[in-house]
């Protein structure tokens, strides 16, 4: 057994009704903070896709936003981070002088998150802030603020909504925890 099949679903951790209240509660917040402005959203491909759709729809029509992506890769087909973050595909919207909130579907070690943090404040944004799904404070490695958070998981892989193990389950509408078979 190679790949994919040596981990299978668990169990659902988070359904998606838990899920859209969290995404409806921090579009909220972030409609509170940037009503009536611009604010360029930068999803960090491919695991925010899911979320960043989601949210940006719950911030409604008084929040002028803007949406870009970008790319990084620390996992690879692993289901641990090696740690090390490299840049992808960087954004198109130059960002000096706007208003960014960088969207990541799951801050483990918080070595990917300050690495972006870095890099878009050298940027010279107007402002910058973060929103981050799903935190595993068991497995961080640095301190990095998160501005808009979502859940606090334990420490388990998990997929769904967005997260994937090597491409696959990404689509599910639940986040699931996931087993090695036996």
């Amino acid at each position: 057994m190679s790949g994919t099949d040596e981990y299978v679903l668990d169990y659902i951790m988070l359904n998606k009704d838990t899920i859209q209240g969290k995404v409806s509660e921090l579009a909220s917040s972030i409609r509170r903070e940037y009503e009536g402005r611009e604010v360029v959203m930068i999803g960090v491909l491919k695991g925010a896709a899911i979320f960043m759709a989601d949210l940006v729809r719950c911030v409604g029509p008084s929040v002028d936003v803007k949406m870009d992506f970008i790319a990084v890769s620390s996992y690879g087909n692993s289901s641990t981070s090696s740690g090390i973050v490299k840049l992808v595909k960087d954004m198109d919207t130059y960002a000096g002088g706007k208003n960014l909130i960088l969207v990541e579907d799951i801050m483990d070690t918080g070595l990917t998150l300050a690495y972006l943090r870095e890099m878009f404040t050298a940027r010279a944004p107007k402002s910058f802030r973060t929103c981050v799904l799903l935190e595993k404070p068991a497995r961080k490695k640095v301190e990095t603020a998160i501005d808009y958070k979502g859940f606090a998981v334990d420490d388990e892989f998990v997929v769904g909504y967005g997260l994937d193990y090597a491409g696959k389950w990404r689509h599910l509408p639940d986040i699931w925890r996931v087993a090695k078979r036996v």
